[in-house]
């Protein structure tokens, strides 16, 4: 199995796991904050398709034209780094809104990845990331920093009281 194959399957992992994680949260739930000013499940899964955009797909090849219709500006404003969420849920898109642009990212990257050239893995960024520095390398970022925020999500759902998945 080629390296970028492998990377494809992480990406695609990881994103299972969320969604299935996501699917025993009610929408009802997405906006609300154990603590105030923490972070709230609305604002995960925009963050997440925030950083998916960026590092799996502009990372890779680049800011394109059309990505406005991929995810919005003010999306991007919203979930992108630096944002802090928010307790008042008007600030935001509906939850299935969120969904939506987190689910079309994540198709977009499983749809142009696969014709990335294997030679173009470790090509090098510029500016590197201070935890990668190559194209593989953000590829694989993406599924961990996913990983990282989906456990976030995990903590909000216990404090929500509802018992493990597993």
């Amino acid at each position: 199995m080629s390296r970028l194959q492998l990377a494809i399957d992480q990406v695609r992992v990881v994103r299972k796991y969320t969604t299935e994680l996501l699917e025993t949260i009610p929408e009802s739930d997405w906006f609300r904050q154990p603590a105030e000013g923490v972070t709230h499940v609305a604002w995960q899964v925009g963050h997440l398709a925030f950083a998916q955009y960026r590092l799996a797909l502009v990372r890779v090849r680049g800011e394109l034209l059309g990505d406005t219709e991929l995810i919005a500006p003010g999306f991007v404003d919203q979930f992108g780094k630096g944002s802090n969420p928010s307790a008042d849920a008007t600030q935001y898109p509906q939850p299935s809104e969120i969904r939506t642009v987190f689910e079309r990212v994540h198709e977009q990257v499983l749809s142009e990845l696969p014709s990335l050239p294997e030679s173009d893995l470790d090509t090098k960024l510029d500016p590197p990331h201070r935890v990668f520095d190559t194209k593989l390398g953000a590829i694989l970022w993406s599924a961990e920093h996913e990983m990282l925020h989906t456990g976030q999500i995990g903590l909000l759902r216990r404090l929500f009281q509802q018992g493990p998945m597993w």
